[in-house]
């Protein structure tokens, strides 16, 4: 007889305090800013004890990377951009063409989640030289995230002669910013379908056969 496993009571309690708390924060964070916004506002809003804030982040400061971290996988699990399943079916695509179609809609939705919180991300590491430690190196993640695309891409049919995996990555670095993303979608307006679809076009032309 197969043994089913009951649910942890307890843990999926925990998991639902947890993102409540980062929901809270998300949105308090957002507005009226990270220095502005206190723990005792962020557990009201969760309809918890601050003590249960200190318990499951530590401080304020956790909190905030905790909560970048979880929109930019867009869920809670301990799995990383290259080990998500639209990045390996970007790296599995059988063409240049193919791969970037994915991986740049992999991005969008990334990118979607992250430009509500990016300012405030960028002011809160502008004043807090305490939050500004939180990511020491900057954005290398992201970096080795599309150096490995690139490298896989320059090898496929459909990829531009003598294509460089070092300029790709540039490249793929450079549009697929958030900075880029923000410019359109906010500063100009853009929905994010038009800048998908121009994205994409401009990458193909750099890194693709015409």
């Amino acid at each position: 007889m197969t043994e089913v496993k009951r649910p942890n009571k307890r843990a999926e309690k925990a998991k639902e305090t947890r993102r409540r708390i980062l929901a809270a924060a998300h949105d308090l964070f957002v507005e009226h800013g990270y220095g502005a916004t206190n723990l005792q506002d962020v557990a009201a809003r969760a309809g918890v004890a601050v003590q249960t804030i200190y318990f499951v982040f530590g401080n304020k400061r956790t909190l905030l990377k905790e909560l970048v971290d979880v929109t930019i996988a867009g869920d809670d699990e301990p799995v990383a951009t290259m080990g998500r399943p639209w990045f390996r079916e970007a790296l599995a695509a059988e063409t240049a063409d193919a791969q970037l179609k994915v991986h740049v809609a992999g991005t969008r939705a990334i990118l979607e989640r992250v430009a509500p919180i990016s300012r405030m991300v960028a002011a809160a590491v502008a004043a807090d030289a305490d939050v500004a430690e939180l990511w020491p190196r900057g954005d290398t993640p992201r970096l080795e995230v599309h150096t490995a695309a690139a490298r896989a891409l320059v090898a496929k049919p459909g990829a531009r002669q003598g294509l460089a995996a070092d300029y790709a990555a540039d490249v793929l670095y450079a549009l697929l910013s958030t900075q880029c993303y923000l410019l359109f979608v906010e500063d100009r307006a853009w929905t994010p379908a038009r800048w998908e679809e121009w994205t994409r076009d401009t990458l193909r032309a750099q890194l693709c056969t015409p």
